[in-house]
C-alpha cells in the first residue's frame, strides 16, 4: 500500500467531518472510510448478541469476528449490515452512538479493529472519517485535518437532523450527551481524541461546510496530491 495517499479528518461528532470527508472523496474519486460506523457496528452488535457494553472480552469477541458489510443503496446512501441484517438506521442514534464511544474505550477492541480500517487503503487514494486515524490509524498520512466546533452548536446541528426525521428530542439532553462523550473520547487511555501533532484544525462553529471544503481542498493542492 505503499505510495497510495490518504487523508484523515479527525474530530468529535456534530463537527462536520463526515460531510467534509464524503464531499472529498467524491471530488477526488477516492475511497471513503467511516471509521465510526466500525464502531457503532460493535456497539450494535452487542445489543443484538445480548452482551453488556460493560463486558470488555465478550464485545473485544465480536470485533475481532465482526461480520459487518458495506453497499450503496440506489439513493447514494451508504448502508451497513451486520450479519446480513441491515443496521443503517440503529447505529446513527443516540443510543448508536453511545455504543460506539463506549466500545472504542476498550483497548482490545481498537486493536481488533485497526488492521480492517487499514485494509480500506487502496488505488487511488483514501479519505478516512473518524477519531484517531492521523493519530493512530494513518499516522503517516501526508494530509491531517482536524474539525472541531463547540458543543453547542453540535448538540444544534444533531437537534435539527433528528427533528427532521420525525424524532423526539431534547436539545439539553443532546448537549449533556455531546459533552460526556468528549470527556470520554478525550480522556481515553487508548487513542484519545486529539489532533495529531501535524493537523490542521479548522474550527466548524461559525463556518459554513461549504467554505470548510474549500479550505481542505486548498490544502490538498498546496500539498501536491492534486494538481492545482
Amino acid at each position: 500500500m505503499a505510495g497510495i495517499p490518504v487523508i484523515t479528518v479527525d474530530g468529535p461528532s456534530g463537527a462536520g467531518k463526515g460531510t467534509v470527508s464524503h464531499m472529498l472523496a467524491d471530488a477526488l474519486g477516492w475511497h471513503f472510510l467511516d471509521s465510526g460506523a466500525l464502531y457503532r457496528v460493535v456497539g450494535q452488535a452487542c445489543l443484538i448478541e445480548g452482551v453488556s457494553w460493560d463486558d470488555h472480552p465478550a464485545v473485544a469477541a465480536i470485533a475481532r469476528h465482526l461480520q459487518v458489510s458495506f453497499s450503496a443503496a440506489p439513493s447514494g446512501e451508504i448502508l451497513v449490515a451486520y450479519k446480513g441484517r441491515d443496521v443503517s438506521r440503529e447505529i446513527r442514534t443516540e443510543e448508536g452512538g453511545r455504543g460506539a464511544s463506549t466500545v472504542a474505550a476498550i483497548p482490545a477492541v481498537r486493536e481488533a479493529l485497526l488492521v480492517r480500517q487499514r485494509e480500506f487503503l487502496q488505488a487511488p487514494g483514501l479519505v478516512a472519517d473518524g477519531r484517531d486515524m492521523g493519530t493512530v490509524v494513518f499516522p503517516a498520512a501526508p494530509l491531517k485535518i482536524f474539525l472541531t466546533a463547540s458543543a453547542l452548536e453540535r448538540a444544534e446541528r444533531r437537534y435539527k437532523q433528528l427533528i427532521e426525521k420525525g424524532e423526539n428530542v431534547s436539545l439539553p439532553r443532546l448537549l449533556e450527551d455531546i459533552r460526556e462523550r468528549d470527556a470520554r473520547d478525550s480522556s481515553r487511555e487508548v487513542s484519545p481524541l486529539v489532533p495529531a501533532e501535524d493537523a490542521i484544525v479548522i474550527d466548524s462553529t461559525a463556518t459554513p461546510i461549504g467554505d470548510v471544503f474549500a479550505q481542505v481542498m486548498q490544502k490538498v493542492r498546496e500539498k501536491g496530491l492534486i494538481k492545482a
